[in-house]
């Protein structure tokens, strides 16, 4: 049998070394690239003022979240709700500043890189500073850790560590977060091409989800390929007040919300039923994981994706 050639030995070690998951810094408007396979998977962005995560792509090639504001030259999407990006995480109250929104200008606030930690080959860490007014309300270890389950499916394991900085943090009682996704055109419910449906864990479907309890709730339809996809979010165990209520909009908005109790459940108690609040030096940590799947709800089996993920530590 003939020997293999170097080349084909480089070539081989090439491909094997693609193979999987593979992180690195990158140049803005991406701080760190994400990679499949050798392929795009996600970028973690920092040109906004607050960071996020975009596109996330499907096995079938498909960004299953929005395009705009982050690519302007993209002029199928709608214009509303700017700060919508992505794939993040903000809230609409910390200490009376909206990390949501930014309609305060005047305040400024910001979730501020402030150093890239360990990047592995599945996962990465970054020190962020909640900032407003001159003045640091919560400093943040955000790990975000990436693992392909099968072919047709994968998933983003994330993990905040909030601590009190510069005196208490108070959590307000707001709809306005927390934990988010905007999803892609089709897979809404509204909008000229959405042909989307909205489901959670405990069978309820579309607007029913809104302002409800549950484990996850996944959008699924078609990607804007026309291919089947589903993407979830779920909600751990371990966090605070699980399971959690969600925010999720015909428009697309998906966020798990621990803090929005006020709203979702039309509390007349001044908006105080879901204050959190964290003494300085506390901390706060949150888990919550992003499932992507190339296929229906039925094939991605989200009920078993969460009772994996539930069991972690």
């Amino acid at each position: 049998m003939k020997a293999p050639t170097l080349s084909l030995l480089l070539l081989a070690s090439a491909a094997l070394a693609e193979e999987g998951f593979s992180i690195r810094s990158s140049d803005a408007p991406a701080t760190i690239r994400v990679e499949l396979d050798g392929k795009p998977y996600t970028d973690f962005r920092t040109d906004s003022r607050v960071p996020y995560c975009y596109p996330l792509m499907s096995p079938s090639g498909a960004c299953l979240t929005r395009h705009w504001p982050m690519n302007e030259d993209f002029k199928e999407e709608e214009r509303d709700h700017p700060h919508h990006r992505s794939f993040w995480m903000s809230h609409g109250s910390v200490n009376g500043h909206d990390f949501w929104s930014g309609k305060r200008p005047e305040n400024a606030p910001r979730i501020a890189l402030k150093k890239v930690g360990e990047i592995m080959k599945d996962s990465f860490t970054v020190e962020l500073a909640w900032t407003a007014a001159g003045k640091t309300h919560l400093t943040e270890t955000r790990t975000y850790a990436f693992r392909r389950i099968d072919e047709r499916t994968t998933l983003i394991d994330f993990t905040s560590k909030l601590t009190a900085a510069d005196g208490d943090a108070t959590f307000g009682d707001t709809k306005e977060g927390f934990f988010s996704i905007r999803v892609d055109r089709t897979l809404r419910q509204k909008g000229a091409t959405a042909k989307g449906a909205i489901t959670d864990s405990e069978g309820r479907k579309d607007g029913d989800t809104w302002g409800k309890r549950s484990n996850w709730v996944a959008f699924s339809g078609p990607d804007e390929k026309g291919e089947p996809a589903v993407i979830a979010l779920l909600d751990h165990p371990s966090n605070l007040r699980h399971p959690t209520w969600w925010h999720a909009r015909d428009y697309g908005l998906l966020a798990a919300n621990p803090f929005g109790i006020h709203d979702f459940e039309s509390r007349r108690d001044k908006q105080r039923a879901g204050v959190h609040v964290l003494k300085q030096g506390e901390s706060l940590v949150l888990r919550y994981a992003v499932v992507i799947h190339h296929g229906s709800l039925e094939t991605a089996d989200i009920p078993v994706r969460w009772e994996e993920f539930s069991k972690q530590s």
